[in-house]
């Protein structure tokens, strides 16, 4: 009878542990993921700001998307790899090369997460940024320099790199149409999943409180 009870006592706390195993979250983003103090690592350009930044109404981390998302789903934050004027691609404002800061350049650095959202391709759009062509294989560096090779090569990358964890790409509403499309031809490629915003609020270009919400919303609705 003793025996029964301890098989009994140690199966519920093997169920009680696997059910306070709490799923990871890593972000790679621009701006719009970025908050002072909470995006690693932290020589990253930021955008929101504490209380000071004034760039919309936005100034405290529990206001953005992703800490939203984090806690109404009942996650962990593993990793925050955002940065301010990032593009996915290696071009980014006047022509200048953004490859230091580019996507390419993080999506290595998000840790060991359960599932990771890739939240750009703003930048790309607003910077003008060429499309490209499709290309699926046999990158160069010059490829990166386009938007679609680009965009393949992330998330071919990122497949291969992050196994057994499950990917997001996040698309902006009012991108221009080519980024767009791309973004959903590209994912559709490799069966990424992806989430495609609709009607975000914003402030100088920027989700605001209400948009932060909207996005968050958005994601979870559509995961």
């Amino acid at each position: 009878m003793k025996k029964i009870v301890c098989l009994i006592m140690c199966a519920w706390c093997c169920l009680t542990a696997a059910a306070q195993v709490r799923e990871s979250v890593s972000v790679l983003g621009d701006s719009y993921s970025t908050f002072e103090g909470y995006v690693s690592p932290d020589t990253n350009e930021m955008w929101y700001y504490a209380k000071h930044g004034g760039n919309t109404d936005v100034e405290d981390v529990t206001q953005t998307w992703w800490h939203q998302v984090v806690k109404r789903q009942g996650w962990k934050l593993c990793q925050n790899n955002s940065y301010s004027g990032s593009t996915i691609g290696y071009q980014g404002y006047d022509g200048n090369d953004y490859s230091k800061r580019s996507f390419l350049s993080r999506m290595d650095n998000l840790g060991c997460p359960d599932i990771i959202f890739v939240f750009g391709g703003t930048n790309d759009s607003w910077a003008g940024e060429p499309v490209g062509e499709y290309k699926y294989e046999k990158w160069n560096k010059g490829d990166f320099y386009t938007f679609r090779p680009a965009m393949a090569y992330m998330l071919d990358h990122m497949l291969k790199r992050y196994v057994n964890t499950r990917i997001y790409v996040i698309i902006n509403s009012e991108l221009h149409d080519d980024i767009a499309e791309s973004m959903r031809t590209i994912c559709e490629h490799y069966g990424v999943k992806y989430i495609e915003l609709k009607d975000i609020d914003k402030m100088n270009g920027h989700p605001s409180i209400k948009g932060m919400a909207q996005i968050a919303n958005q994601v979870i609705e559509k995961m």
